[in-house]
């Protein structure tokens, strides 16, 4: 059973072409909030040693796709951590806001979010920072 939300039905599952998503995670006993990002898989290498048609051993890197902790995930601050530890998880809401189907889209997104809301400037969000590094062709191209 999952508590992840969207659009207020629960989610099981991620769409199929979905690399990431923006969410917003409440803290239902004060409201304060917090905005981030997680993708859904990520890359990950494993070697093997293969052996080519004239005798010489290689090693080969196979990548392949792993799905991500985006299950069990509460976001990477601290403070947030802090009082999810504190009070239990049962008092706190995990919705996604949006599916991305690029990181860049994914990074744009939440920025976009996070500066909409205005972060930086209240208590009432968990971040601590906006880092971003996106590229134009990230957002064009999609």
């Amino acid at each position: 059973m999952t508590d992840w939300y969207y659009q207020g039905m629960p989610v099981a599952e991620l769409p199929e072409d979905c690399v990431g998503f923006v969410y917003v995670i409440t803290n239902r006993q004060n409201g304060r909030k917090y905005i981030g990002k997680k993708l859904a898989k990520f890359s990950k290498t494993r070697y093997k040693m293969h052996t080519q048609k004239n005798g010489v051993k290689k090693r080969k890197a196979i990548r392949t796709l792993v799905d991500s902790d985006w299950r069990d995930y509460y976001g990477s601050s601290n403070e947030l951590n802090k009082d999810i530890e504190l009070i239990g998880r049962g008092w706190f809401r995990r919705e996604i806001l949006y599916y991305c189907q690029s990181k860049g889209q994914c990074s744009y997104m939440e920025a976009k979010e996070q500066f909409e809301r205005r972060v930086l400037e209240t208590d009432s969000y968990y971040n601590g920072q906006i880092s971003i590094r996106v590229h134009k062709s990230h957002i064009l191209g999609k």
